[in-house]
C-alpha cells in the first residue's frame, strides 16, 4: 500500500478514535457511577421529551429518610448498598414506560409515561421501604414520594412538575416516614 495514502489516512483515524472516546466521557458523564442511573443532566432532556409527548406522565420524586444515620452507624460502604438498592428499586418500578434518575446524594427522581403500566404507587413505597442486606445486616431503609401528574399542571413543564413533585414530597414527610404524596 502507498505510504501516502497511509500517511493521509492516520489524522482522519485519530479523529475517529477521539471522537468515539468524547462519546464515551460525554455518555459516562450522564450516568451516577455508583447507582448507573441517569444523572440529573442526563435525565432532564428526555423527561421533559416524556411530559409533552404523554398527557398522562407521572414525574416522582424520592428522598430517603434518615439516609445520614445509615451511614453513620453503618459506614458509607452501607449507605452505598442503601444508594443502589433504591436505584434499582426505583428503575424496576419503572420499567420500560420511564426512567429513573439519582438527582444527587440520597434524591431520586422518575418519570412515566403510563403510570398505568408500573404496579402503583403503593408497590413502589413498599419496594423502597424494604429493609437492604448490607454485610449481613438488614438495614432498615424508608422514603418519602412525592408525585404529580402531568395533568395536574397548568403548563405541562417539567420545572413545575418537579416543584410540585417536591412540595408533595415533603408533605408526605410531615405525615411520618414511609409516605407518599
Amino acid at each position: 500500500m502507498d505510504t501516502n495514502v497511509i500517511a493521509a489516512g492516520l489524522p482522519a483515524l485519530g479523529w475517529a478514535f477521539h471522537g468515539g472516546v468524547l462519546l464515551r466521557r460525554l455518555a459516562t458523564a450522564r450516568r451516577d457511577p455508583l447507582t448507573g442511573l441517569h444523572t440529573r443532566a442526563g435525565w432532564t432532556a428526555r423527561a421533559e421529551h416524556l411530559l409533552a409527548k404523554h398527557p398522562g406522565a407521572l414525574v416522582i420524586l424520592v428522598d430517603l429518610d434518615d439516609f445520614k444515620a445509615i451511614n453513620d452507624t453503618h459506614g458509607h460502604a452501607a449507605g452505598d448498598t442503601v444508594l443502589t438498592a433504591t436505584a434499582r428499586r426505583l428503575s424496576d418500578w419503572c420499567g420500560r414506560h420511564g426512567i429513573a434518575a439519582r438527582l444527587g446524594g440520597d434524591e431520586f427522581a422518575a418519570i412515566v409515561a403510563h403510570p398505568d403500566r408500573t404496579p402503583g404507587l403503593q408497590a413502589l413505597q413498599t419496594a423502597l421501604d424494604l429493609p437492604v442486606d448490607h454485610n449481613d445486616c438488614a438495614l432498615p431503609v424508608s422514603a418519602s414520594v412525592g408525585q404529580c401528574h402531568r395533568e395536574q399542571l397548568p403548563v405541562p413543564t417539567l420545572t413545575d412538575a418537579l416543584s410540585a413533585a417536591d412540595s408533595a414530597m415533603y408533605v408526605a414527610k410531615g405525615h411520618g416516614r414511609r409516605n407518599t404524596r
